[in-house]
């Protein structure tokens, strides 16, 4: 296996460790890491949350093990990452998802930072920079988000103007969850709350969209959204989570309500349900379990959930065993950390549940 694939925190060697930290076997992640960093480990411009070093530093944190060598590699990572977004934003050019998102991202990149114990000038650098997503952009003479990508949102999807993700894996649902994590942890940045505000303003009004289009923006009437699967990479539960951190920073009542009734009607959904094709932790049961867990914990109501998570743990265990893959995001090591349901290890935050 080449060492783009082992340095994978999605899909290789470094996501199925997690599995075995979990589980207090060090041995069997052990064996795992070493297979990992046998070919080096990256700290060039595909360095992320989900690969090398930053991903190296993710799991042996879980571990409780740091590794100052791989912590500074991680820190040049972000340092080079952070400089290139303040080039872009000087040329006045849109962002790419890769910029900010959470699996090749800022965001990622900075719920590793947060990770670490106490605050740093990197981190805040880093939520400095997704603050400014908030500030609205000039394109073609209209007014659009400051995440605003000029990116197709799928290689098979052609969106002329750009488009306005909303997903927690490469939209700005992750943003949101990020900086309200680190409100929640005492962590503030200028403008951290103002930007939480626009974020989830934004979301309750598109967040039943996976993204928004320049035609849908600028559209004298709103959009329909057509049922779509409640995933947690795209989808209302990835997406209530987030919604449910940030009104949890803030201590509001009324939108943590809100983002916990928006998971409760994507539950209960069979049409949406419907669409939920697999087992794994990307989009889908594992996902759909992890995420209600999390919302359950930290709701005021949680027994709202408890008919739902049996019913999401039942079809996880029932297709758990048809994944191909092994890895953590779409294979049977994520799959089975959601299904075993503990979270001793904190691997959740690799998905911004917690």
């Amino acid at each position: 296996m080449s060492a783009q694939a082992t340095q994978a925190l999605a899909e290789g060697a470094l996501g199925q460790a997690l599995l075995h930290i979990e589980r207090a076997d060090l041995a069997g992640a052990r064996a795992l890491l070493e297979e990992a960093v046998c070919g080096g480990v990256s700290t060039g411009s595909n360095a992320s949350l989900y690969h090398g070093a930053p991903a190296l530093e993710f799991v042996f944190s879980r571990a409780g093990r740091i590794d100052r060598e791989v912590q500074a590699g991680v820190d040049r990572v972000v340092a080079a990452r952070l400089t290139a977004a303040r080039q872009r934003r000087l040329a006045r050019r849109l962002p790419p998802l890769a910029e900010f998102d959470l699996i090749s991202g800022l965001t990622g990149l900075g719920a590793l930072l947060l990770a670490r114990p106490g605050s740093s000038r990197l981190l805040d650098e880093v939520l400095t920079h997704l603050v400014s997503l908030a500030c609205p952009v000039e394109v073609g003479g209209g007014m659009v988000p400051g995440w605003w990508s000029p990116d197709s949102p799928t290689p098979d999807a052609v969106v002329l103007g750009g488009h306005g993700n909303n997903g927690m894996a490469h939209g700005i649902a992750g943003p949101l969850a990020l900086l309200a994590l680190a409100a929640r942890r005492g962590i503030h940045v200028d403008g951290q709350r103002e930007a939480i505000t626009t974020f989830v303003t934004w979301l309750e009004q598109f967040g039943s969209f996976y993204w928004i289009t320049f035609d849908q923006l600028t559209a004298d009437e709103p959009a329909l959204a057509s049922p779509l699967r409640p995933s947690w990479c795209y989808g209302d539960l990835g997406i209530a989570r987030a919604l449910q951190l940030a009104a949890l920073a803030y201590c509001s009542h009324a939108r943590r309500e809100k983002a916990e009734e928006i998971a409760l009607a994507a539950l209960a959904d069979a049409k949406r349900l419907d669409r939920v094709t697999d087992a794994s932790l990307c989009h889908g049961w594992a996902g759909l379990l992890a995420a209600t867990t999390a919302i359950a914990a930290d709701s005021a109501a949680p027994d709202r959930f408890t008919a739902s998570i049996q019913h999401l743990r039942q079809r996880l265990a029932e297709g758990i065993g048809e994944l191909p893959k092994l890895g953590f995001l779409e294979g049977r090591a994520g799959a089975q950390l959601a299904l075993e349901g503990s979270n001793a290890s904190g691997w959740t935050c690799a998905l911004l549940l917690d």
